[in-house]
């Protein structure tokens, strides 16, 4: 029986360690925040997925060295914004070869790093962790599905083709499949900048736009991911998968998506600070899209979706001039 040690409690950490716990994995859940913990120990459910029984099996802790050891996966679980120091925490007690997945999706503002860069940055400060394996998890997954056990495709990210496998395997159930890509870098980009795509389409929705400039916004936005990706040396392939195009999709048109909740809320004139409150969990397009901008400027690479969103969100452009600004842009081929 494989030991997954959860690093994270929020609703996709806790939807993988019940999806986990169910298929026979021995589930270990940490948290910093310990009235977290002991709500999940006393009731066995999590408030943001209705309907989900979480086995008994499923230990939890507030203790980071316990939920490291002795496990053979570390499942990074936590928002984008605290990785860092997560990850700093917990890289003394992580052992030398260590397989560990992320499935936190974005990109560090400050150093555009992804996050499973993130990772292994912290484990590097330490000696002794020249062989520890980071596999990216991502794709189209909302946890509110895979908690109820509804038919799921994933991504398992990684240049090392057994590390890549050994979750493949760990990870695939009846009801949740996995694929493998060695372009580990193009899979967590697709999971970072999708989310400032959803928060475009979401705008849109808010303004009362229709299908037809939702499809475009998803499909234009889609061009803008593979442009930078490519641009950054990833593979164009990426893009049309799971972790690009799916992802993209289901964020941008599901009414699960906490991004696409909030571009709504700003479309119909709430600011994003009071769209983050609104919605009331984290919401991944905001915190990526500082980093998406600089790396846009980085590489040399046109974004004006990207663009216009950001103008909106720092209040130089009025979202109902948003459409005015893309539709008006100079004249191209597709």
């Amino acid at each position: 029986m494989e030991k997954i040690g959860v690093l994270g409690a929020g609703t996709w950490g806790i939807a993988l360690a019940h999806m986990l716990a169910v298929n026979g994995r021995d589930v270990t859940v940490w948290s910093a925040l310990p009235e977290e913990l002991k709500s999940l120990q006393i009731t066995h459910r999590h408030p943001n997925l209705p309907g989900m029984q979480l086995p008994e099996t499923i230990h939890y802790t507030a203790d980071i060295a316990e939920v490291c050891t002795g496990r053979d996966v570390l499942l990074f679980a936590v928002p984008s914004v605290y990785l860092r120091t997560t990850a700093k925490n917990a890289a003394k007690f992580i052992p030398d070869g260590q397989l560990i997945v992320d499935v936190a999706k974005g990109m560090e503002e400050k150093t555009l790093s992804t996050m499973s860069d993130v990772i292994e940055n912290e484990l590097a400060q330490l000696p002794g962790h020249k062989n520890c394996r980071v596999v990216a998890l991502s794709g189209p997954t909302h946890a509110e599905e895979v908690a109820q056990d509804l038919p799921t495709l994933i991504v398992a990210g990684c240049a090392d083709e057994d590390a890549a496998r050994r979750v493949q395997k760990i990870f695939t159930t009846p009801h949740f499949r996995v694929y493998t890509n060695p372009d580990r870098r193009g899979v967590e980009l697709g999971g970072a900048i999708k989310n400032v795509i959803a928060l475009a389409v979401g705008i849109a929705l808010g303004l009362g736009y229709g299908d037809n400039a939702k499809a475009a916004l998803i499909t234009r936005g889609n061009a803008e991911l593979s442009r930078l990706g490519i641009a950054m040396g990833c593979q164009a392939e990426t893009f049309v998968g799971l972790s690009g195009m799916g992802d993209l999709i289901v964020t941008c048109t599901s009414m699960h998506s906490r991004n696409l909740h909030a571009g709504m809320l700003i479309g119909r004139g709430q600011t994003a600070a009071d769209a983050k409150a609104s919605v009331g969990q984290v919401v991944e397009g905001i915190n990526a899209l500082p980093a998406a901008k600089k790396l846009a400027k980085q590489y040399r690479v046109e974004m004006p979706i990207v663009e216009t969103v950001d103008a909106i969100l720092s209040g130089k452009l009025e979202a109902k001039n948003a459409l005015a600004a893309l539709m008006n842009r100079d004249l191209k081929r597709e």
